[in-house]
């Protein structure tokens, strides 16, 4: 079923802007999203959904006036943090122990780990190792999309810059990573609607070692 649905999506250039995704669709994308694994389970990122018009409109300016920002209903913005802190580590180690309710001595121990090796890296580091979590959510949310239905279009070509500002990111320390649009493709003027997808085929893509 799912090799099926990756089969059917494909990254959709031309999206109906009369068609809108149901809320419990882009409740599931996001949920996926959600339970992404990342490092450490520190999960160092956030997804903020836009569906303002005005504000998609700002966004396509700064993205390469791609069309599927406005025309798609929704666009996922993965935001990573900027820094890890050690207000950060901490919160995720405590949201641990208390959903959990207890702690133990190893878990303890590697959160120590965790404060004398990331916090005292300089930020750009620890972002770019933020940024390669969101990366995780960010293909799982691809699937997800595709297993529900819902056309969607990866994209990096936008000034991040321009989105932190324009989205407020910076001040919450985050920085954008990549944006998502969501929405149903429009068959009748999508140019590569019916275009075969192309992969390499799997002896030139996977290596087995026995």
């Amino acid at each position: 079923m799912l090799i099926e649905k990756l089969n059917w999506r494909y990254a959709t250039k031309k999206m109906d802007p009369s068609k809108t995704v149901p809320e419990d669709k882009v409740e599931r994308i996001l949920e996926a999203a959600r339970l992404a694994p990342t490092s450490s389970g520190l999960q160092p990122f956030e997804v903020i959904a836009v569906t303002n018009p005005e504000v998609r409109a700002r966004i396509q300016e700064i993205a390469w006036n791609q069309a599927q920002v406005t025309e798609g209903s929704h666009l996922l913005v993965f935001a990573a943090w900027d820094n890890y802190t050690a207000d950060r580590i901490n919160m995720m180690f405590d949201l641990v122990n208390k959903e959990r309710g207890f702690t133990s001595e190893g878990w303890e121990n590697y959160r120590q780990m965790l404060l004398n090796t990331y916090v005292p890296r300089d930020a750009e580091t620890n972002y770019q190792h933020a940024a390669r979590q969101a990366y995780i959510a960010f293909g799982i949310a691809l699937a997800a999309a595709a297993f529900e239905g819902v056309d969607s279009t990866p994209m990096e070509g936008f000034d991040p810059d321009k989105l932190d500002e324009i989205l407020g990111l910076r001040a919450k320390g985050l920085r954008s990573v990549t944006i998502l649009p969501l929405g149903y493709r429009d068959e009748a003027k999508d140019w590569l609607v019916s275009l075969k997808k192309v992969r390499r085929p799997r002896d030139q893509f996977v290596t087995e070692v026995k």
